[in-house]
């Protein structure tokens, strides 16, 4: 099972996107070891004084496909939910000096918390999906898929060029243009889609 993150794929204003899109997307992956489900709480990374949170919408992939069109690519998503992609900022800067790789950054145990799935036929309209983050109870992130530079389909054509998606593997689609920050230990994150809860869990 593989889980990839797509980078810098938000904007505050639509009326960006075309100045943006060139179709050379930021990709990236992080170690399996990464994922928590179930809500369950995050033991705060001693590999970091700097963590940083970014909600995100999470695709499941379905069935197996590899250099998908555009035109079939929502046919191999299952489920839909909603994750934090964590990332030591610290690590991540001190890699940058020696223009190294964000590996270490963002695959560190834990930096991956996920919600629960929710099947695709829930959501009338791919393009048009409400989410949002809370930390102690204060909204701090929101976004909607109307304000992706690469929609669902332009993601999955895209990387299943590179390697061959398969069942399972999860897809961490971008993170709203506005409002990542710092976590500190004792925090507690709940994210939503469309006004539900999702994902629930504390920094211990």
């Amino acid at each position: 099972m593989k889980i990839i993150g797509i980078g810098k794929n938000y904007v505050n204003d639509t009326s960006e996107v075309n100045s943006i899109k060139n179709g050379d997307q930021t990709i990236f992956l992080k170690a399996e070891s990464t994922l928590v489900s179930n809500n369950k709480n995050i033991t705060f990374p001693e590999i970091t004084n700097e963590l940083l949170y970014e909600v995100e919408l999470v695709l499941k992939i379905g069935k197996k496909g590899k250099n998908i069109s555009e035109k079939e690519a929502l046919s191999y998503i299952s489920e839909i939910g909603v994750g934090i992609d964590f990332t030591a900022k610290d690590v991540l800067n001190k890699s940058r000096e020696n223009k190294g790789p964000w590996a270490l950054a963002k695959s560190f145990d834990g930096a991956s918390p996920v919600s629960g799935f929710n099947a695709v036929s829930k959501y009338n309209d791919l393009n048009n999906i409400h989410f949002s983050l809370l930390v102690n109870g204060q909204e701090k992130q929101v976004g909607n898929t109307s304000f992706m530079i690469y929609n669902f389909n332009e993601i999955i054509a895209f990387v299943s060029n590179y390697m061959t998606l398969e069942p399972g593997d999860l897809i961490f689609t971008g993170t709203p243009a506005s409002g990542a920050g710092q976590n500190f230990k004792g925090d507690h994150l709940q994210a939503f889609i469309e006004g539900e809860l999702q994902l629930d869990f504390k920094l211990v």
